[in-house]
């Protein structure tokens, strides 16, 4: 129930105040909520120099008004609406906001929740190691991620010293999972998976106290988990191969070997790609072919095809870019095919570049002569969605793309690329 009479309220609520209330509320938001001051009104119109005037209690008859806060305070009081200015203003409109008090409140929060560090860190077996101090001045400095209440950065901050205390502190134990360490800290298995910011606070830990950088891919950040015998999950992502053939004589090669003198496909681990040391028993510079989708592999495999592959399986997860750099490693040039689609011309691109690969049938004459051959065979054609990607090795395909507005998935290329692998084309 409003405390203004209700004819006073409709007054001070009439167009001729509005600017003025608008202009106390935003001063006594700013300072604390505290009458105090003067306010500037310019360009003061007659309605406006007209309720002023009442309302001050004097004439008024510049363009400009200067509004004492304290003497508006006091002229309320005593007026027919018999309240202060700060009780008008929450009659006339929402209740005020005391931001400095809100900014002071947020920063003592926020003090709390570096000052809780501190605080964890001094009680555990981490202090007085020299990266520590290097640790919570790095995370101050980067702050809370954006959403993250204050109480939730506490607790997670407090599980970040629990882990590195089993990792780093002076009672360490042997090698252990990463899900077994999320369990123990968090209650979930998934509590360090990569993109947490737990996981990003314990990964900055273990970087500052082994001295070396923080990781920049998926890769670097598996190797930094190994730093303190964390086994990250290694067995979950495969990569699809064909007709690998390495050398060695333990398990994992002879395993291959077999696979390819049987014309059968391999999944590799990142498991398997850290315990393996793949050198190919091919000649120097050997093509090793890429193909996007797994039907390729399929039909390598089904026609005996001699020539070693490699599937991205669509958007080439890091292990199959390890498994990629491993054989960059041992000399092999690469040949890449894909889906022409826009999604699959970036994929191409970004695997051409990394591989210095060269493309397998995906210029422009390669894919206007594939929509021709379908459409004779009665193949339907699936519409050409999204946005245009260019192709950094042949600038009129994606203008032929467009021009067709047709998507071609490797499927429609197989017998082609078959016989590639084959040695017959």
């Amino acid at each position: 129930m409003s405390k203004l009479p209700a004819a006073t309220k409709d007054w001070l609520a009439g167009p001729g105040l509005t600017r003025l209330w608008e202009a106390v509320r935003k001063r006594l938001e700013c300072n604390g909520v505290e009458t105090t001051g003067s306010l500037r009104l310019t360009s003061v119109n007659a309605q406006e120099r007209n309720d002023l005037s009442l309302l001050l209690g004097k004439p008024l008859t510049g363009a400009t008004v200067t509004v004492h806060l304290d003497a508006l305070d006091t002229r309320l009081r005593t007026s027919a609406a018999g309240l202060g200015l700060r009780e008008v203003l929450e009659e006339l409109g929402q209740p005020l906001t005391d931001r400095r008090a809100v900014r002071a409140g947020i920063a003592a929060r926020r003090e709390h929740v570096w000052s809780s560090l501190a605080s964890a860190l001094h009680a555990s077996p981490l202090a007085g190691q020299n990266w520590t101090r290097q640790w919570h001045d790095l995370l101050r400095r980067n702050g809370v991620p954006r959403g993250v209440a204050p109480e939730t950065a506490i607790r997670t901050l407090q599980q970040a010293v629990q882990v590195l205390t089993v990792l780093l502190g002076p009672e360490r134990g042997g090698a252990r999972g990463r899900g077994e360490l999320a369990v123990m800290a968090t209650g979930s298995a998934h509590g360090l998976d990569d993109g947490t910011w737990l996981a990003r606070l314990v990964q900055r830990g273990i970087a500052l106290a082994h001295s070396t950088e923080f990781p920049g891919d998926a890769a670097g950040r598996r190797a930094l988990w190994r730093l303190v015998s964390v086994t990250p999950d290694e067995v979950s992502s495969t990569v699809l191969t064909y007709g690998l053939r390495p050398v060695g004589g333990g398990w994992r090669e002879q395993a291959l070997r077999q696979r390819a003198d049987h014309y059968a496909e391999a999944h590799l681990t990142s498991r398997d790609l850290h315990d393996l040391q793949l050198q190919l028993q091919l000649p120097a510079g050997s093509v090793i072919y890429i193909c996007e989708n797994p039907r390729v592999v399929e039909a390598a495999a089904d026609a005996a095809c001699a020539r070693p592959l490699v599937c991205t399986s669509g958007s080439a997860a890091t292990v199959v870019l390890t498994l990629l750099d491993v054989l960059a490693a041992t000399g092999c040039r690469f040949a890449y095919h894909g889906d022409f689609d826009w999604p699959g011309i970036a994929l191409a691109n970004r695997i051409i570049h990394r591989c210095a690969a060269r493309p397998w049938r995906m210029g422009a004459e390669d894919y206007e002569h594939l929509a021709a051959r379908s459409t004779v065979q009665g193949i339907p054609h699936l519409p050409l969605d999204g946005q245009p990607v260019s192709a950094s090795w042949d600038p009129d395909l994606a203008p032929a793309m467009a021009a067709l507005g047709v998507a071609l998935h490797e499927e429609v290329t197989l017998d082609l690329l078959v016989d590639d692998m084959s040695g017959q084309a």
